[in-house]
């Protein structure tokens, strides 16, 4: 009985696909069905909305039509209007709270949800609908047509979300708000603020000062992380900032008017050396020499995640008086975020300090733990019972999972998917966001174009992640999301170029019915979504318009094979020092390179211009990759 509904989804989504060859939209639509016609919005529009409720996102949309228009649209209630903004009298049960129907005709446009928040994603898909220059800060002059469409929309998951760590780098609140601006615009609904690390405190603790006063700064660094220099006897600490209690309200407002809920991480008992160097006492080893980390390399990392810290970074779970902070820290934090969820990181904790303090040997005693590694899980315990008694809900790394946690807590899967499928098997609601997928600190081309860093991850990888793996139950993946590290990332610009277009691709992922993934019709909306970026001035990366080059051995040979993540693209080489262009040779098949100090040079062209970047690779990096 469930293969006919399967099969008419899927005859569905061939026929949207077939009737949305002029409509670039990201995220897909559940449904679309494209008319003949248009509407052509002029000065004499109006927009109006049927509820109170809803004012506030007709005064928005007004905004944005009226900056690159210069029309001076106003926003009335009632229903005579021209573009009408409407909530549902009784629900439609098919959308749900987050979805919306959109028809536009000849006549207007009406939006129709049963909650605010569809009625702004309805919002967003009109403003994809109309032409480029709607992007522009300020008057263009265009003719604003809008294509004849009825939509039917509605999210695949609830969560929804992007993830900014503001410890490795500051940004301001006006570049976090920003960046929220740039995750409404693809209906994510969840902002993932990464407030807490080794290199930062940056939430202001009115009862623990010391946290911003000593932790929000460190010495000035620059360079890759992990290289950096360690700080200098008397060196001044000058690098960093923190957000305010009055900041974080703001920032919290202004994302609830765009339907997005802040989840804020406090990453604990690890990670947690800026709080040490504020309160040393926090520690094991109590030393009051411990420094908030400028990028240095206070870590020694083995592989399969095993490392050492040289440096104490971890909570003593021993320690009543870590409890007592921790509670203040949360009490504090919790009164300023009205979402259910407040994040505790839980994620690489080094022990080794705790299996060498006797506090710790005491309590392990005591609880009858053979294993350091299971104090872990005591110290979770104990954070849950401070969150649940201010009426939150814990969320943390999947290594929260390790030593037991309450079947209450919610699992955040970062290392690959085995723990959102163990935790899913436990009982426990996931957040699916793997290093794999959704790691957007990650190269995204070729590591000799892009600032290197340990890992790749290629948009069409970003686009092929299922967030429900198979043999689990999907009522208990609320969603996914992605994750923006920034070790590398000093500013919003960066943070945009190694968020675009993946956050594209995962807003698809996460919005838009398995079903309709299409990664052909995908790449054509986001060369689309390239020129929208570049009149709303925001950066991105092109490296999809790169050649993939890989290189192995074969008989002893050194052998090169090259590919692109887009059909219509054509690879030129050259192995003589020549500079490659469309009139060197063509990239058809394997290359067996002869032996020498051969450097391999490759571009890409479409339609017989260049269009990729320059790839430089010499024999001794081929090898390399070729594991040699």
């Amino acid at each position: 009985m469930k293969f006919i509904p399967s099969l008419l989804l899927i005859l569905t989504m061939n026929l949207v696909q077939a009737q949305n060859k002029t409509l670039n939209l990201i995220p897909q639509p559940v449904e679309i069905k494209q008319n003949s016609g248009s509407f052509t919005l002029t000065e004499s529009a109006t927009v109006g909305f049927n509820k109170p409720e809803s004012r506030e996102i007709a005064l928005m949309l007004v905004q944005k039509l009226n900056t690159p228009t210069g029309f001076g649209i106003k926003a009335v209630q009632g229903n005579k209007t021209t573009i009408q903004l409407n909530l549902n009298a009784v629900p439609d049960q098919v959308l749900g709270k987050e979805g919306y129907t959109l028809v536009s005709t000849s006549k207007g446009i009406s939006i129709t949800a049963n909650q605010p928040a569809g009625l702004y994603y309805g919002m967003q898909t009109l403003i994809q609908l109309l032409p480029k220059e709607i992007e522009n800060k300020n008057v263009v002059k265009t003719k604003w047509t809008i294509p004849a469409v009825k939509i039917t929309d509605y999210p695949r998951f609830g969560w929804r979300g992007l993830m900014l760590d503001v410890s490795r780098h500051f940004f301001t609140k006006e570049d976090v708000k920003l960046y929220i601006d740039e995750m409404a615009r693809l209906k994510f609904n969840t902002f993932h603020w990464h407030l807490t690390d080794d290199e930062g405190w940056r939430i202001e603790i009115k009862s623990l000062p010391k946290l911003t006063e000593v932790g929000a700064w460190r010495v000035q660094r620059y360079g890759h992380f992990g290289d950096r220099d360690f700080p200098k006897p008397g060196e001044k600490a000058t690098d960093g900032g923190f957000y305010t209690q009055d900041d974080i309200r703001e920032v919290i407002k202004y994302a609830a008017e765009r339907n997005i809920t802040i989840v804020p991480e406090i990453d604990v008992p690890g990670h947690s050396m800026a709080a040490i160097a504020s309160y040393p006492e926090l520690s094991c080893k109590k030393d009051t020499n411990t420094f908030v980390s400028p990028g240095c390399g206070f870590s020694e990392w083995y592989g399969n995640n095993t490392f050492k810290m040289n440096v104490e970074n971890a909570l003593n779970p021993s320690d009543e008086n870590v409890y007592v902070f921790l509670d203040k820290v949360f009490t504090e934090v919790a009164a300023l975020f009205p979402g259910k969820y407040i994040h505790v990181g839980g994620d690489e904790c080094y022990k080794g300090y705790w299996a060498q303090d006797e506090g710790c040997q005491d309590l392990m005693k005591k609880l009858g733990i053979r294993h350091v590694e299971d104090l872990q899980g005591y110290f979770m315990n104990r954070v849950e019972e401070i969150l649940k008694a201010k009426g939150k809900k814990l969320i943390g790394w999947d290594e929260i999972l390790d030593g037991g946690i309450s079947p209450e807590a919610t699992v955040m899967s970062w290392r690959g998917i085995k723990g959102g499928i163990e935790a899913a098997r436990l009982g426990h609601d996931v957040v699916m966001t793997p290093t794999t997928f959704a790691y957007l600190d990650y190269t995204q081309g070729d590591r000799t174009v892009d600032p290197p860093i340990y890992a790749g991850l290629r948009l069409n990888k970003c686009y092929s992640f299922e967030p429900v793996p198979d043999g689990v139950d999907a009522k208990y993946i609320l969603g996914g999301q992605g994750n923006l590290w920034t070790e590398q990332v000093a500013t919003l610009r960066y943070a945009q170029y190694m968020t675009f277009p993946r956050a594209w691709a995962l807003a698809e992922v996460y919005w838009s019915p398995k079903e309709s993934k299409n990664w052909n019709n995908f790449t054509k909306r986001v060369e689309n979504q390239f020129e929208r970026s570049d009149v709303a001035e925001i950066n991105y990366s092109k490296a999809i318009y790169d050649a993939i080059v890989k290189a192995g051995l074969k008989d002893g040979k050194l052998t090169v094979t090259m590919e692109s993540e887009l059909p219509d693209l054509e690879i030129y080489y050259t192995i003589d020092d020549a500079m490659p262009d469309k009139f060197t040779a063509k990239y058809t098949q394997p290359i067996e390179l002869p032996y020498g100090p051969i450097t391999l040079r490759v571009i890409t062209y479409r339609d017989g211009k260049p269009i990729g970047h320059l790839i430089t690779l010499k024999r001794e990096e081929l090898e390399r990759r070729a594991g040699n």
